[in-house]
């Protein structure tokens, strides 16, 4: 028999995704079935990964997109289920990622009038006015499916919109009544349900954003997801290479520039002071930027002109957002930056500016080089740092960082210093807990790459390790997963003292962000998922516990936690 249910699976084969990421409830009977059915009969559909928490499941598919480029499915149980996906929908809209999220509905008879009708007590709780009405400020299209008989088109319409940028997720919701519907297969050509092509940036706005470089003695690029897309860097470096323009990244979630690169010019996060380089910029082009600068602390020159190449330059889901650029473009990162450099390439260069520029950026690059050299140094305590460091000199080309290290964002991309498009991600959000289940994604879309989240202990409980070790022992997604471990909540007490730097907290020992004594933080992952555990709580610990847990993920096959003690909160 085919019903929607197995309309929805082929249609989800059909637009290439791989995993569906599967909490199943008492709504899905006809898509069980519809999968025993498929397996029975050799028809291909996804894989089904069982997540026992749905925020996991969520958080797996985002860092599966992240990593791949493509979109992957999501199913959940009704609006309970739904819930359970937390903040894991605000880091999948925030952080642009295409997935495709289903939820049943209960059932909208009783009597048994139709197949699939009410027939347990929950049904009856789980009916709520608007299910889809929870998580649609966060998706781009939500629908429900009312009929089997058009089901695939509903769903390609779902991934049209989830792969035009702005990229992100969307949401789908089906009763039992209709999802048990038998149905005639549809062919439906997917050639017709492509993404909407990029965007360009018109001619105009070249010209004017190539004069205002040329005429600048500190042009700099301010970017935070440009490299989201990783032929995206190839053309930002070289337009930066050849006009001799500086890269500041603000809160980058991804490798957006090569850090080896002389015109890297670091990272600005929550730091608590203006950033020199933003500064001194004559000229400043925003792209692919959430958030450039925080304008109470740290902000461009008031002479200094500002153009703005983004996505989503109207922030259409930000009550408030606004820089004074003197003109923004909606385009994509990869064609502007192309255009940009057909242009550049046709320009008279001004040789002597473009090298004096080179050599400035140059010597920043040196210096911060050198700042950040002295700061891996070993000392008496443990430092993220240092411990970064020595994870770098035993990673290669090969390896993929996740970094939620919140307190620590900064000192974990300065040290761990990527250079190879597509090796460092963060989740582009603000919700704790992606931590675990990107991973996950991360090795499944990238099987023989090796795969480091590095947390802080409390975005690692966050993450429900229980769930992501079970899970990544079941389906074989070894990955090592660094805690850095300071017993507490760092972030909230930062947040206190900056806006009562000489208040009644910052005169108080206990805030109610600490975790002391704390769990066994590798233990809950050795039980969850017979994964190596070990608490490293010295320097001199430091070099042989990252060996063996490498060792352990690459040639084990396992995962590997590493508790890291560093100076308590």
């Amino acid at each position: 028999m085919y019903t929607a249910s197995s309309a929805f699976l082929e249609a989800l084969t059909e637009a290439g995704v791989s995993y569906i990421f599967a909490n199943f409830g008492s709504d899905h009977p006809a898509l069980v079935e519809a999968i025993a059915e498929a397996r029975a009969n050799g028809r291909t559909i996804p894989t089904i990964i069982t997540a026992p928490f749905e925020m996991v499941g969520l958080s797996a598919a985002q860092g599966y997109a992240q990593v791949s480029g493509q979109p992957q499915a999501v199913v959940v149980h009704v609006e309970c289920g739904t819930q359970s996906l937390a903040g894991a929908v605000h880091n999948a809209a925030k952080g642009r990622a295409p997935v495709l999220i289903f939820a049943g509905l209960s059932p909208f008879t009783q009597e048994g009038e139709l197949k699939g009708s009410r027939n347990e007590f929950i049904q009856w709780i789980q009916d709520v006015y608007d299910q889809r009405g929870i998580v649609r400020e966060y998706m781009k299209y939500d629908n429900e499916f009312r009929t089997g008989t058009n089901i695939k088109q509903i769903v390609h319409r779902a991934f049209q919109f989830a792969n035009s940028d702005p990229k992100g997720p969307v949401y789908l919701v089906g009763a039992r009544e209709v999802m048990e519907e038998e149905v005639e297969p549809v062919a439906t050509d997917i050639a017709v349900w492509q993404p909407i092509q990029p965007c360009a940036l018109p001619a105009a706005g070249i010209s004017a954003i190539l004069a205002a470089i040329e005429k600048a003695e500190r042009p700099i690029i301010v970017t935070s997801f440009a490299g989201r897309n990783p032929d995206a860097v190839t053309e930002l470096v070289r337009f930066c290479e050849t006009l001799g323009i500086g890269l500041l990244e603000s809160v980058p979630s991804a490798m957006n520039f090569p850090h080896s690169n002389p015109l890297y010019q670091g990272s600005h996060w929550n730091h608590p002071f203006q950033n020199p380089v933003l500064a001194e910029a004559d000229m400043v082009l925003v792209l692919d930027s959430d958030v450039p600068w925080i304008p109470t602390v740290s902000r461009p020159h008031a002479d200094a002109t500002i153009y703005h190449i983004d996505i989503d330059p109207l922030k259409q889901s930000m009550p408030l957002w606004y820089i004074p650029a003197v003109q923004s473009f909606r385009a994509d990162a990869e064609t502007a930056l192309r255009q940009l450099n057909e242009a550049a390439a046709a320009l008279t260069p001004d040789d002597a500016r473009i090298s004096r520029r080179r050599a400035h950026f140059a010597a920043l690059h040196r210096q911060r080089a050198a700042d950040l050299a002295d700061r891996e140094q070993p000392g008496e305590h443990l430092s993220t740092a240092y411990v970064m460091a020595r994870l770098r000199a035993l990673l290669d080309k090969d390896s993929i960082v996740l970094n939620e290290g919140i307190t620590n964002y900064p000192e974990v991309v300065d040290h761990i210093a990527p250079t190879e498009p597509g090796s460092f991600f963060a989740s582009g959000g603000g919700s704790l807990g992606w931590n675990g289940g990107a991973a996950i994604g991360a090795k499944l879309a990238a099987p023989d790459k090796t795969v480091v989240a590095v947390t802080g202990d409390g975005s690692y409980m966050f993450s429900v390790p229980s769930s992501v070790h079970w899970m990544a022992r079941h389906y074989d997604a070894p990955f090592l997963h660094v805690v850095l471990n300071n017993r507490g909540w760092k972030a909230p007490r930062y947040s206190a003292l900056a806006v009562h730097p000489n208040g009644y907290a910052a005169n108080t020992a206990d805030l109610d962000v600490n975790f002391d004594p704390p769990p066994d933080y590798a233990g809950i992952a050795a039980a969850a998922g017979g994964s190596y555990a070990r608490s490293v709580r010295t320097v001199a610990d430091v070099d042989d516990a990252l060996r063996e847990a490498l060792r352990v993920v690459r040639q084990e096959g396992r995962c590997a936690v590493l508790d890291i003690w560093l100076p308590k909160t």
